[in-house]
């Protein structure tokens, strides 16, 4: 492990920060799923099913970020700012298109949408609600994100804290009011919290732009850097991000059809597993900022040429997702009952929730080591090709068969299935370790 403090304050001052960011993000659904949650248990189910939608557009969306990471931080490590623009450009115009297409299928046949994770209609109804509202949002979110990763690729990132937060405070506020009709309003429910989370992204929106145009002082994006489209560049930036897109895609599907197998199990499996997996992503923003962390430091770490300081970051940086993912866990196995507390659910759900947030504490040591070091470390030096292939055959050859199998032809319980559904998540720790320490992931993209 390196002994260079400037490496350990830098990679904990990223991470920190990432992850602060991310829990803001992951608190807004938070704040959702806990007050709807209050409200009944069909908005609640009906929320996380269209959640998955969102998170299908998240990972799209993220993926087009990250490919603007990897080939920007790459840029940056040189100090030159010109083609990170023109990165950004090709990255926005492709993330709106995107946001589009999801935005039209949702909008325009709702209930399909929806019945393809559940078959209970008092659900579908209840996420219809609050689906022909919080489409809207799509294009916001996708033009905030692409935004604040061109940024994160400069190492700017304190701005997507202040900006997650702004989202956060507006949203709850405007949830107390609209769905449980407080202060004269009408009583909405989940379409009161549609309307409360589409009123803060588009503030999202507003914030990113106005700090771009005012304050920002490394990249300094213009509205004329993005009326014509560098062809040469978007040659290299879909070499490099088109496999993060597909694989971000093809992952954020894979959770949906995963959820779509627990949700043909009933009710209360749908709850416990809304319940589970929003707070194992709250816990777990720390891993998933030390994978964003990591990516920047690869990538700009590489851009400088230092391949030895490489090499000797990516042994250190395998330490400490291990020592992250202990914590997350203990964390996790510690708070899942006080957490259940703030549920009006009833008692199977709670149930399979305490007992899905366990086999979470597990699984999540494995997620924090092999996700960082796949998605941090192998696709910020520049191989981005190798992490679509692993998922690819992990999530639709192995987890998506197996637990299909176990729900629908073996017959059983939805404790069982979840591990089907995360047993990936200890698998690709092996193939992770062996990918990571040969190193032949280390690529100069700016050449």
């Amino acid at each position: 492990m390196t002994r260079d403090k400037h490496f350990y304050g830098w990679f904990f001052r990223l991470t920190l920060t990432i992850a602060l960011q991310n829990l803001i993000v992951f608190s807004v659904s938070f704040a959702d799923n806990i007050m709807l949650g209050a409200y009944s248990q069909d908005a609640l189910s009906g929320v996380a099913l269209v959640n998955q939608i969102q998170f299908i557009l998240q990972m799209l969306t993220m993926g087009v970020g990250e490919g603007i990471v990897v080939l920007g931080a790459q840029f940056w490590g040189k100090r030159d700012t010109e083609p990170i623009k023109r990165i950004t450009n090709c990255g926005l115009r492709i993330g709106l298109v995107i946001s589009l297409l999801l935005w039209a299928a949702v909008f325009f046949f709702p209930h399909f949408c929806l019945s393809l994770f559940t078959n209970e209609e008092r659900v579908i109804a209840e996420g219809m609600q609050y689906l022909r509202i919080i489409c809207f949002s799509y294009p916001l979110f996708a033009f905030t994100n692409i935004l604040l990763c061109s940024l994160r690729s400069v190492e700017t990132v304190r701005i997507g804290f202040f900006v997650s937060l702004s989202t956060l405070m507006i949203n709850v506020g405007l949830n107390y009011v609209l769905i449980f009709g407080n202060f004269g309003a009408p009583r909405m429910g989940s379409a009161g919290a549609a309307a409360a989370t589409l009123t803060a992204r588009a503030m999202e929106a507003v914030i990113v732009t106005a700090y771009l145009l005012l304050a920002d002082k490394k990249l300094r994006l213009r509205p004329r850097d993005f009326l014509r489209l560098d062809h040469s560049l978007f040659k290299r930036y879909l070499k490099v991000g088109l496999p993060v897109i597909i694989s971000n895609g093809l992952w954020g599907i894979g959770t949906a059809v995963q959820t779509a197998i627990l949700g043909h199990m009933g009710d209360d499996a749908i709850a416990a597993n809304s319940v589970a997996s929003v707070v194992f992503q709250i816990l777990t923003v720390v891993v998933y900022g030390a994978a964003n962390a990591s990516s920047i430091i690869i990538g700009k770490t590489i851009g400088q040429g230092a391949e030895k300081l490489v090499r000797l970051y990516a042994k250190t940086l395998q330490v400490l997702y291990l020592l992250l993912g202990v914590a997350t866990g203990l964390c996790l196995f510690l708070v899942r009952d006080w957490v259940l507390g703030f549920y009006v659910i009833s008692p199977e759900s709670k149930q399979l929730a305490s007992e899905f947030m366990m086999v979470l504490s597990v699984t999540c040591i494995g997620t924090a080591y092999q996700m960082s070091a796949l998605t941090g470390i192998v696709r910020g030096g520049g191989d981005t090709k190798f992490v679509l292939f692993n998922d690819m055959i992990f999530v639709w050859l192995v987890v998506i068969p197996l637990s299909s199998l176990a729900a629908f032809v073996w017959g059983l319980p939805p404790m069982a299935v979840f591990i089907f559904l995360k047993c990936d998540q200890v698998l690709k720790c092996f193939v992770a370790a062996v990918k990571v320490n040969r190193f032949r992931w280390i690529r100069r993209l700016t050449d």
